[in-house]
């Protein structure tokens, strides 16, 4: 080997090595501080999170303490309650409950129609038919959420398929006598409180699915089987055994299904009749009437209910399944 080249060796070794020793005083240095590399990790993401996320909510909500000036429409920055109080009347409080309500039980029918889907696929289905399942659920998803609501609610219309099928198997008499109920009918399916419902289920149901499903399928399956040899029936088995360990995903699937309907106000303001909801009412008064502090009073109710709802859900062991 020629001393030219021996000599571009040690150079290019001399090199590395210098490039390495930092590396390694770094290396050696986080290996040893393992809170340190974690606030490395975290630092950045967190930052962001809090100066725009937080930032801007507190900002936001800082607003609920403040007043609007009748006579110029302008914020009075001047501390007052006036708002949380206003929230007390009698109209405020009637679209709490009935927000609340409807998201309640737009929760409990996604459990009712999305455990049965779940429990087929964690159990029965494997490889391809498990892949067309999962395609299934997450197709509507892929699709834009208004073009699913515009879709529902020609579906719904009084001109819609369900009209139509409703006519031709000849059970249109059931159609009128279901929107001739009090509070949640209305003159069709897209203009009625049942309609709103129906889709707010179909659009979070498979929000509700992949968690149950997540949770059924690690439920192992010699537990099955040691029920079934001690003597337990399948009812048996489905209440004291399957119910208890896929609990945390339905609780899991809730938080998903009850905060989404907490806080739309598109649906609603798209299907239904002129009913208010808390989504709607933060958006005109924002919007429409100009009135932020209110608005910003108004955003507190739902944070609070998801608080709530959140800390029961914890306990319920939600997160394990999430």
């Amino acid at each position: 080997m020629s001393a030219p080249h021996s000599a571009s060796l040690a150079m290019s070794h001399t090199t590395d090595s210098v490039r390495v020793r930092p590396l390694r005083r770094l290396s050696t240095l986080l290996y040893g501080r393992p809170g340190l590399l974690l606030a490395i990790l975290l630092g950045p993401p967190l930052l962001w999170l809090g100066i725009i996320y937080v930032g801007s909510l507190l900002m936001l909500l800082s607003n609920a303490f403040f007043g609007l000036d009748e006579f110029s429409g302008q914020i009075r920055h001047e501390l007052g309650l006036q708002n949380f109080v206003a929230l007390l009347r009698a109209e405020n409080l009637d679209v709490i409950l009935r927000t609340v309500g409807m998201s309640l039980l737009v929760t409990l029918a996604c459990a009712l129609l999305g455990f049965p889907i779940a429990y087929y696929m964690a159990r029965y289905t494997s490889g391809k038919t498990r892949a067309l399942f999962y395609v299934g659920i997450m197709l509507p998803l892929w699709s834009s959420y208004l073009v699913r609501v515009y879709a529902w609610k020609l579906i719904l219309a009084k001109e819609g398929v369900i009209s139509w099928l409703a006519d031709t198997l000849g059970l249109d008499w059931l159609l009128d006598a279901i929107l001739s109920l009090p509070v949640i009918g209305g003159p069709s399916l897209s203009f009625s409180r049942i309609g709103t419902f129906i889709v707010f289920v179909y659009v979070w149901l498979p929000f509700m699915i992949l968690p149950i499903q997540a949770a059924v399928e690690r439920i192992p399956r010699s537990l099955l089987e040691a029920s079934g040899d001690l003597g337990a029936t399948p009812a048996q088995t489905f209440r004291t055994l399957i119910l208890p360990l896929a609990l945390p995903g339905v609780v899991a699937g809730s938080i998903f299904t009850f905060s989404l309907t907490l806080g739309d106000y598109i649906i609603p303001g798209i299907i239904g009749n002129s009913t208010m909801y808390i989504g709607q009412v933060v958006y005109m008064q924002q919007g429409t009437a100009g009135n932020l502090p209110f608005a910003a009073a108004f955003s507190l109710v739902p944070i609070l209910i998801i608080a709530i709802y959140l800390t029961i859900a914890k306990r319920l062991g939600a997160f394990d399944a999430l």
